[in-house]
């Protein structure tokens, strides 16, 4: 029951006692009384029922007060006093209970103190021995640490599901540096919680992760997979995939529990070389013909004449000898330098039939076409970056299929003196040399499947070819992928080609969260444990306070929060030019001048990118409501939704707390042991509530509010959630 249906049934209480019994006593004289001392009885009462009446309620009033008194200082006030002692016990070790209202009371706040300081005296010894047993520990940790800053590679740890576990900064910087439009928009790309798909094709990370189990199955001590991968920006990354093994079912078993991805961001140095290879291919296609006309010229003039000197036709014949061996430097050099070009790409040593089985498995899927094996050679090795050589085959079978209606595909690997062939046959109608030159200029998309590599950058990047023959006693026609051997050092089933696994490293790992391993990426259950969801707290400043009579923002501040952690290394920080002159009253409450906005990107720009940083989390807010409603007017002008549930702290404090007369942000932060810095900043703002939020996420558990489910309807059902913008 409620503290105000018990003061209104007290209320209800004291009126029947002020006038239950004058009104019985009445009743019960007119009963037993004769006709005519009812009649007396009546005579003498009713004047007097104004007097009565007017006595009877002021009775009844200062009753009331009295009542509304003591129920303040005694019913109100422990009730605001036991919210009090919560938040000490769960939120805020510091605060304490106000020794105010009457002496009980009092007695009982300063009893509550005194065991709160016996509680913190007993805690702080314990934080102090918890301490020095993790000093040791810490001390490695931090060497640990220390040596992997060092390192300049970027590293990202991801679970199965391609939830990001664990980053550093170079990984960080070198992310966000791929990101188009405003430089918030890299926010979005990486973070603890979120995907790995949001940067990489999850096409190239699957297949990796298949060469990878393949190993792992073979018993390689290496079971790593290499791939250069192009991004949505046109940046190029090489990268290298190892696995992170854990237990599995046997206690002697392990099993992939996730992956660790090493990235660098080769595109200028790509165009660097680029050009330098422009400019040797330059020089060796201009000094070839200069040599031929100089050896040509030297041969003429030592011919010419039988009379000519023996010393000048030595001197001729020398030099022409001397042009001749430097055009066979030149050749023998780009030749060593069109092989240096094939190495730059990470191409691996794999096995044939386990691409062509790859790329079976997807033409059934993807395309429908029955595949077929014929006899291949079950051990032969080539050297092959797979994921594009089996987005080639399949790009050949959707070819095929799509114009010239192929019914099955049957694909084979041989292997010839220093080269490998993998053949696509089919029976039927015969290609045109002209589409298979069209083909291998198209880029290799398949579906939704998009990529910017054509047929031609992948037989060049493994210095190959294709062939396109008929085997006219079959009526069959094939095309043939000619591509390298592998080297001859290629491991054995069981064995690695030095014996050692390869090491990895990276800079500080300043983000991770490894209990994100079992993450599920992509879902907001309602019905998920408030604590096991991930948030992006979010604030706005505005040019007002009228969203519908055109104010409009002129900030984003926004941190999350994973697994029960802000990560202030995850924020958006981003002004808006709202191409309208700001207010003065406003000016004076966030700071924010005309100037400041003058230039920056507008909203068509930045809320998309907002929109991404929010992605697959739970909206927070202070007052949120109000947030809200600007973004919603800017639905039809963007096409931007939010339709993700939203979360108020407002609410949450005065569902926790319904005895608390202010539930300001700065009440909170200070009933809850919150340092406010930055307020009226957006991002300041943002990170004072998620803050307060994580307090009251403790408390509601408290209170049995566990799901995100229970805190919408618990939310719902307070006052402040009437209140409309």
């Amino acid at each position: 029951m409620s503290a105000r249906v018990r003061f209104l049934l007290a209320m209800a209480i004291l009126g029947l006692l002020m006038t239950g019994p004058f009104v019985l006593t009445a009743i019960l004289l007119l009963a037993d009384a004769g006709e005519a001392e009812r009649s007396t009885l009546i005579n003498l009462l009713v004047p007097q029922l104004p007097l009565g009446a007017l006595m009877t309620t002021l009775g009844f009033v200062a009753g009331v007060l009295v009542l509304r008194m003591l129920f303040r200082q005694y019913v109100s006030g422990l009730s605001a006093m036991a919210e009090n002692l919560r938040v000490m016990l769960s939120a805020n070790r510091s605060f304490r209970a106000v020794e105010a209202g009457p002496p009980e009371v009092q007695a009982v706040a300063r009893a509550a103190n005194d065991l709160a300081r016996q509680r913190d005296e007993l805690l702080t010894d314990v934080d102090v021995q918890i301490a020095r047993a993790r000093a040791d520990v810490e001390a490695e940790r931090n060497r640990l640490a220390a040596l992997l800053s060092e390192l300049t590679l970027a590293v990202i740890v991801c679970n199965l599901d391609g939830c990001i576990l664990l980053y550093n900064n170079r990984a960080r910087l070198q992310v966000k540096a791929l990101a188009q439009g405003s430089t918030a928009a890299g926010a979005a790309l990486i973070g603890l919680g979120r995907s790995i798909f949001s940067v990489f094709d999850r096409g190239q990370i699957s297949h990796a992760l298949e060469n990878v189990h393949h190993r792992l199955r073979r018993g390689s001590a290496e079971p790593v997979a290499q791939f250069v991968t192009a991004t949505k920006s046109g940046q190029l990354l090489r990268t290298q995939m190892a696995p992170v093994l854990g237990q599995a079912g046997a206690a002697d078993e392990v099993a992939v529990t996730g992956y660790v991805l090493t990235i660098e961001n080769i595109t200028r140095s790509f165009e660097r070389e680029s050009q330098r290879d422009q400019a040797v291919a330059s020089l060796a296609d201009d000094a070839r013909p200069l040599l031929a006309k100089v050896r040509s010229a030297l041969l003429a003039m030592a011919g010419a004449s039988a009379s000519i000197a023996p010393e000048r036709r030595q001197v001729l014949e020398s030099a022409e000898s001397a042009a001749a061996s430097l055009n066979a430097t030149l050749e023998r050099t780009f030749g060593q330098f069109a092989d240096s070009l094939k190495s730059r790409w990470p191409l691996e040593d794999v096995l044939a039939v386990d691409v062509i089985a790859a790329a079976s498995r997807r033409i059934e899927t993807r395309l429908g076409l029955p595949t077929k094996h014929e006899e291949s050679d079950a051990s032969l090795w080539i050297r092959a970056e797979s994921f594009s050589l089996m987005q080639a085959i399949v790009f050949l079978a959707s070819r095929l299929k799509d114009h010239y209606e192929i019914r099955e595909l049957r694909l084979r690997v041989a292997a010839a003196e220093k080269v490998a062939f993998v053949d696509l046959i089919w029976s039927g109608i015969l290609v045109s040399s002209e589409a298979l030159h069209t083909w291998e200029l198209d880029p290799m998309s398949v579906g939704d499947e998009t990529t910017s590599l054509t047929l031609r950058d992948m037989l060049d990047r493994h210095g190959g070819e294709i062939r396109y023959l008929r085997e006219k006693a079959a009526h069959r026609a094939l095309f043939r992928l000619v591509l390298p051997l592998a080297s001859a050092q290629v491991e054995s089933a069981g064995t690695a080609a030095d014996g050692h696994a390869p090491e990895h490293g990276g800079s500080r790992p300043e983000y991770y969260d490894f209990n994100l391993f079992d993450r599920t990426v992509g879902t907001i259950d309602v019905d998920r444990r408030l604590a096991e969801l991930a948030y992006t707290v979010f604030d706005t400043e505005t040019t007002g306070l009228e969203p519908t009579k055109g104010d409009q923002i002129i900030q984003f501040g926004a941190v999350r929060i994973v697994n029960g952690r802000l990560l202030h290394q995850e924020t958006f920080d981003q002004l808006v030019d709202p191409r309208m002159p700001l207010k003065p009253e406003g000016i004076l409450i966030h700071g924010i001048t005309d100037d400041m906005v003058r230039g920056q990107p507008t909203i068509d720009t930045v809320l998309p990118a907002f929109h991404d940083f929010c992605a697959d989390a739970v909206l927070v807010g202070h007052n949120v409501a109000f947030d809200m409603r600007f973004l919603q007017m800017q639905e039809a002008a963007t096409s931007i939704h939010f339709r993700q549930p939203v979360l108020d702290t407002l609410l949450l404090s005065a569902v926790v707390h319904p005895n608390q007369e202010s539930h300001k942000l700065e009440s909170i932060a200070e009933r809850l042991g919150v340092n406010v810095i930055g307020r009226h900043t957006a991002l300041g703002d943002a990170l004072v509530a998620g803050e307060v939020f994580l307090k009251l996420v403790g408390l509601l558990a408290d209170q049995g509010i566990l799901t995100l489910r229970q805190a919408l309807e618990a939310a719902e059902k307070t006052y402040f959630s009437r209140i409309r913008y």
